[in-house]
């Protein structure tokens, strides 16, 4: 027994704990049950609710178990009739206002005030003055209140100072007339809001778009993987027969410790979308038929079995495809002869792939985001591209983290970090700016844009602090991918990792970015992450030299890609497109002949590689809806009516099994490289488009959810510019503007934004609106419409 290690008894028994260790977390790890409201394990202590009242031996009264700290020799009595009188009488107290209406709250059977007052409350109501009445406020699409349950437990309010960061609600009021709720009239917009449903341990804050749906009683659970960001957050599907009726986070410290995003949370509103494609369609004389799964899938095989030539043929797939359903779609490409195969569909860049024959990933296990002292993050807002994530470098900010930006907008932080903004053609000169400072000599390009850029106090600070912290980083983000000289970002980055001893870390974009380059869903790499014989086009060049015929794979032309016009003309030109897809929409109309209805991730079992390399299963929770079937089983038909070898498969668990063999041995990598001969592509001068895809328009199944679009992270499609460069170009915030790139044009409402830097104009994809533009950065005009 160390120094540190104290002994106390608990009811009679003996158990050991950390002195200064809280009361409750020693008696929570051994098993002895004391009530609370107040106290989660992820949260401050406030000590305010009093329900963990326990009895102390040679204390006169009782005390808080959740802010008493443990000493050696101290001997407590949790059931003792000192401390069972002073849970009693808490309790009664917490009911004193609390409405009647267990009926008719949707925290009916779950709640935590229902359980703990079974125990500790009292059959009969001593109080017969009237009942206080808390007025609701409407904070938002996503959290429903009844703010008269509210028993002021706080956790509420800490999780937004805490956690979230932002600190949307609060108190006001003293005693009985202390009421919970936002300080003026707003809604609750952080992207981690729905947490605070879980930590409500009363009916106070309830899901709206779950609102009176079901009772408790009525829902079975399965496990499930998040389908979205690379962080994989384990999630519980809580279902109601064959319909998904929520979503709970499922705690795993390792990923999403015990929180998932709003996305996360929500998305399933989308599995039931009015435009579900439920059976197989054909294109006839520009009329579309429903047909038999039979007569679609002999179509599809005979018109892609037409195409003679295998390099006319290219796959387009979505990253938050299963792993099975890439390496199938693959398999089949590649069993054709084609290795037109591309994963990354916002990504326009494609220079390092000569070099980067291996897998990229996040660079470190996601728990060690946690534990950084010092980041520089190049072209990433990620609490708007991975929340969770997000989360954790905020811990290690607050932990003394030195966290810097370089970024194309003034992002809004929940911490504090050093901000480095400029236009987007300025992002390789800033960036070079810090691997000067850092001491970095290169050759070729890089050492011109060494020698052009200009060491400032940002600069010296970043690689100051790259260089002298014990766990480093250099972290790409979703804008660093999209930007058209991703390549000599990558190549700067991994310079300045080099240099300062820090690691290079590529955040992957989706659930299974990570998945579809070790199932060989890219042209580069073969199945099982290992570099492919001869590589075929990328995404980019099979748009740019379109293809006789294309395989899409859980993508909507326009919104999941780099160039979204580009998409729409190249597909729209082809002989033939097949699409597995779960949705009809008008932009999968407009481009394919063959449209074969696919499930979505809560309807079919799959395996998701997130960020970090961590293999993850999830299985089929409820049936798919009509006649839409599993991708792999689509996949598995196509293959044999193609005639490929090794389609047999009749569980996804072999498939699965099949591409663990060929990963078997290889490794994660981010090498550095050195980018010979790299030109720029986006230059310094004249005005820029620069563009995200909103936290809510990344995937098909988001762009669906109801409530989800109805927030103010949903995107808007209009042209934001700082005010100065508004006035430049005779603009105001009450006009519309007509923005012109390359070729394609779109008008569209002005907004005035001065987190946009001069000599840019921000425009976000992934949305309808501007779908008919080019890529995310690039050259534009703007002017009056």
């Amino acid at each position: 027994m160390t120094d540190s290690t104290v002994t106390i008894e608990v009811d009679g028994q003996a158990l050991q704990a950390k002195a200064g260790t809280m009361l409750i977390e020693v008696t929570d790890a051994a098993g002895i049950r004391i009530p609370r409201f107040c106290y989660h394990k992820k949260l401050s202590i406030a000590a305010n609710c009093r329900m963990c009242l326990v009895e102390v031996e040679k204390v006169p009264k009782p005390l808080p178990a959740c802010a008493t700290p443990v000493s050696d020799g101290m001997k407590v009595f949790t059931r003792s009739p000192k401390a069972l009188a002073a849970q009693k009488g808490t309790m009664e107290f917490l009911l004193i206002n609390h409405p009647l209406d267990c009926p008719i709250c949707d925290q009916g059977g779950e709640c935590e005030l229902q359980d703990v007052a079974i125990g500790y409350g009292r059959d009969v109501s001593r109080y017969n003055e009237g009942k206080r009445v808390v007025a609701d406020k409407n904070i938002g699409p996503l959290i429903a209140t009844d703010m008269t349950r509210c028993i002021h437990c706080t956790r509420c309010v800490r999780f937004g100072d805490e956690i979230a960061g932002i600190r949307e609600m609060g108190a006001t009021g003293r005693g009985e007339h202390m009421v919970i709720g936002t300080y003026i009239e707003k809604s609750v917009d952080s992207e981690l809001s729905g947490n605070v449903i879980d930590l409500c341990p009363v009916g106070a804050l309830t899901s709206k778009p779950f609102r009176f749906n079901a009772r408790a009683w009525e829902l079975t659970q399965v496990e499930a993987v998040a389908p979205h960001d690379s962080l994989g957050s384990n999630l519980n599907l809580h279902l109601r027969g064959n319909r998904v009726m929520r979503v709970h986070p499922r705690d795993n410290e390792s990923i999403n410790e015990t929180w998932i995003s709003d996305r996360d949370r929500y998305s399933y509103e989308g599995l039931y979308s009015s435009d579900r494609l439920t059976s197989p369609m054909i294109k006839k004389s520009g009329e579309w038929k429903e047909v038999s799964w039979e007569m679609a899938l002999e179509m599809a095989a005979a018109s892609l079995g037409e195409i003679n030539e295998a390099d006319q043929i290219g796959a387009l797939l979505s990253p938050t495809a299963t792993l099975e359903e890439l390496y199938l779609a693959q398999k089949l490409m590649r069993g054709m002869g084609s290795g037109n195969i591309d994963s990354r569909l916002r990504q326009g860049d494609f220079r390092l792939d000569a070099d980067l024959k291996q897998v990229n990933w996040l660079g470190m296990k996601i728990s060690e985001v946690d534990a950084i002292d010092g980041v520089l993050v190049v072209g990433g807002n990620l609490r708007k591209e991975q929340p969770i994530l997000a989360h954790r470098l905020r811990k290690a900010a607050l932990a003394g983290a030195d966290v810097f930006f370089i970024s194309p907008q003034q992002l809004q932080l929940n911490y504090n970090a050093r901000q480095s903004i400029c236009t987007p053609g300025e992002m390789i000169l800033h960036l070079a700016a810090v691997a000067k400072a850092a001491g970095v000599k290169q050759g070729g390009t890089a050492a011109a844009l060494l020698d052009s850029a200009t060491v400032d106090e940002f600069a010296r600070m970043a690689a100051e602090a790259l260089k002298n912290g014990d766990s480093t980083t250099v972290m790409l983000g979703a804008m660093a991918r999209s930007h058209p000289d991703f390549s000599l970002l990558y190549t700067l980055a991994s310079s300045l990792a080099e240099a300062t001893g820090a690691r290079i870390s590529m955040v992957p974009e989706s659930a299974n970015s990570v998945g579809a380059q070790l199932a060989g869903a890219v042209p580069h790499l073969q199945a099982g992450g290992r570099a492919a014989e001869s590589a075929g086009l990328d995404a980019s060049n099979m748009l740019k030299l379109p293809r006789r015929g294309y395989l899409l794979l859980g993508v909507e032309p326009g919104m999941d890609f780099y160039n979204g016009a580009l998409s729409q003309t190249a597909l729209q030109s082809a002989d033939t497109v097949v699409a597995l897809s779960a949705y009809r929409s008008p932009e999968l109309e407009a481009c394919c002949d063959i449209l074969l209805p696919m499930a979505i991730f809560s309807e079919t079992s799959g395996t998701y590689v997130n960020a970090e390399g961590v293999w993850q299963q999830g299985r089929g929770a409820v049936q798919p809806q009509g006649e839409a079937r599993p991708g792999w089983k689509i996949l598995r038909v196509l293959g044999n009516l193609l005639n490929q070898q090794g389609f047999d498969y009749t569980d996804p668990s072999e498939i699965g099994d099949e591409l663990r063999a060929l990963c078997d041995g290889v490794s994660l990598d981010n090498k550095p490289v050195q980018g010979e001969g790299l030109e720029p592509k986006l230059g310094v001068d004249g005005l820029q488009r620069g563009g995200d895809t909103p936290l809510y328009a990344a995937d098909p199944l988001v762009r669906r959810a109801a409530a989800l679009q109805q927030t103010k992270d949903a995107g808007e499609a209009v042209i934001r510019l700082h005010p100065k460069e508004a006035e430049r170009q005779g603009l105001g915030s009450t006009e519309n503007a007509l923005i012109k790139q390359n070729g394609y044009q779109a008008t569209l409402p002005v907004a005035l934004d001065e987190s946009i830097p001069e000599g840019c104009v921000w425009i976000s994809t992934g949305l309808q609106k501007t779908a008919m533009l080019g890529q995310p950065f690039g050259e534009v005009t703007v002017e009056k419409a």
